[in-house]
């Protein structure tokens, strides 16, 4: 299989708060989704892609992430002390995942239909783009709830605060990274870093060609094994 050009990142590193007495004892990304902990759905996607770098950043409950990633070929970008968050902990994996745009997945997801790091890859221009978002209309979400994130434009180009956003960014993304890496803050969002992006017209949005159902909270389990168990036999 062809590498994919890009480091991947995923994260791994929250205290999954959402989940309530699910996290008390185990972190969000070990929690099993049809026999399969939610990490392993993520590292899944990474190999049939063909990355060949990928970073794990971990926090709350780093040990049991140590652990359970062993022996495979992921480095760990553990955060210690303070977490993060996505924008931080990018910035603090960025010596593992070397120069140029990176890849990122969440690790509380679960999408079906085409591989969504191949897809992003497929519609990467370095030239005009600075990130590059896999959305969703909120309609096609799964236990997502009722809040949208962008809209998104005819150029494909992604905007927010006008209102009128009716897309959601569902967890995986190319960008480039001298944004994040300038942030002189070493704890923030890439909330950040993609309102500048916004502003200067180099931040696209991409339609997932398949199904996605977020899986933050308990009752995303149950409707992320039923959207795997329609993909298995679709």
């Amino acid at each position: 299989m062809p590498g994919f050009p890009f480091p991947l990142m995923i994260f791994a590193a929250g205290f999954g708060t959402r989940m309530g007495a699910l996290t008390q004892g185990r972190p969000k990304p070990l929690i099993p989704v049809a026999g399969q902990p939610l990490i392993d759905h993520a590292l899944e996607i990474g190999l049939q892609a063909g990355v060949t770098r990928t970073v794990v950043n971990t926090h709350y409950r780093a040990d049991q992430m140590a652990l359970h990633l062993a022996g495979r070929d992921v480095a760990i970008s553990h955060e210690a002390g303070t977490i993060l968050e996505t924008g931080g902990g990018l910035k603090a994996a960025l010596p593992l995942l070397g120069d140029g745009p990176v890849a990122t997945l969440n690790s509380d997801g679960i999408w079906t239909g085409a591989n969504p790091l191949t897809q992003l890859a497929q519609a990467w221009d370095p030239h005009r783009m600075e990130a590059l978002l896999l959305l969703l209309p909120l309609q096609r979400t799964l236990a997502h709830g009722a809040k949208a994130d962008f809209h998104l434009a005819p150029d494909g180009r992604i905007g927010r605060g006008r209102g009128g956003e009716d897309h959601v960014f569902i967890g995986a993304q190319i960008l480039q990274t001298p944004r994040i890496a300038a942030t002189s803050d070493p704890v923030f969002s890439l909330n950040q870093p993609w309102t500048a992006m916004i502003a200067a017209g180099t931040a696209f949005g991409l339609i997932h060609d398949g199904d996605w159902c977020d899986v933050g909270h308990p009752e995303g389990i149950a409707a992320a094994e039923r959207l795997i168990q329609s993909a298995r036999h679709g």
